[in-house]
């Protein structure tokens, strides 16, 4: 499972002594635990696709943290987030690129807006950006 496989890579940056690893493994997996205790409560288990959507979240937020940070004038920071979104991006699944998501779309027998986002959402969650689902939509 994911949510094991960036355990381990945090423990492997502490043994390495690596702080800018350190720090954002920190990050993923309090969210991963705050999101893993919110399941428990409906008595669901955290699964891949969660860990998916948590990850690419965070890598939003820091891309927005170093753009201030650039903005600022501290390329220095700028450059440890850069590493930082490298790394996060290393457990994401490989996205469904805008051909892929189109020739799904239309093998679907109904394309209303409703539908294609539910199935999307159920069969890809994760490993499409649901915003490049519905800018297909609309251009189809």
């Amino acid at each position: 499972m994911l949510y094991e496989e960036i355990k381990k890579a945090n423990v492997q940056a502490m043994k390495d002594k690596d702080t800018v690893a350190r720090s954002i493994y920190s990050v993923v997996l309090n969210k991963l635990m705050l999101e893993n205790i919110k399941k428990r409560e409906k008595g669901q288990a955290l699964e891949d696709a969660d860990v998916s959507n948590i990850l690419q979240k965070t890598i939003k937020e820091l891309a927005e943290e170093a753009d201030n940070y650039l903005k600022a004038g501290n390329q220095e920071e700028c450059e440890k987030i850069k590493t930082q979104i490298k790394i996060v991006e290393k457990y994401l699944p490989k996205m469904l690129s805008k051909d892929e998501i189109k020739g799904i779309i239309n093998s679907l027998p109904d394309k209303t807006i409703p539908y294609v986002m539910k199935h999307f959402k159920a069969n890809y969650n994760g490993k499409c950006d649901m915003r490049l689902v519905q800018e297909v939509l609309r251009e189809i």
